[in-house]
């Protein structure tokens, strides 16, 4: 798939790590260090433009390194770049640890999946069909 982008950071375009990586890892594109407080969350910019196809979406995900690491990840998870926006990507990352952060310029802050994604189409109804499920809800599967 050839995704049109527009590079308006200091870094080279994200790339794939491995050849069967789902994820592209993704930098801050900063003009000087960006600390995060313990709780505190910051718009994180990346230089990025994309122009996604139809029926696709961006999607950011936390870096797992991070996050285990540093107690780093994105506050809205996954966040969602829609096919019609055309803005800069940035990235809400919030500190979770009790140490503050500090984001570097270039830094792999998150990783980028690209996903394809259908619109529904609302049929309403009276009722719906029956499962075995039913509405059993959170922690009901795998109960007996």
């Amino acid at each position: 798939m050839k995704i049109k982008v527009v590079n308006k950071s200091k870094h080279t375009l994200p790339q794939y790590a491995t050849p069967l990586s789902a994820g592209m890892d993704i930098r801050a594109n900063l003009e000087s260090p960006v600390v995060l407080q313990p709780l505190e969350r910051k718009l994180i910019p990346t230089g990025l433009y994309i122009e996604l196809p139809e029926g696709y979406e961006a999607q950011m995900r936390p870096r797992s390194g991070l996050a285990i690491k540093k107690g780093i990840t994105l506050l809205n998870s996954p966040g969602t770049i829609d096919a019609d926006y055309r803005g800069e990507i940035c990235v809400i990352l919030v500190n979770l640890s009790s140490e503050a952060f500090e984001v570097q310029d270039g830094e792999r802050i998150c990783q980028m999946v690209i996903a394809r994604h259908e619109q529904a189409n609302w049929i309403e109804v009276e009722e719906l069909g029956d499962t075995e499920r039913g509405a059993g809800g959170f922690g009901h599967t795998g109960k007996h």
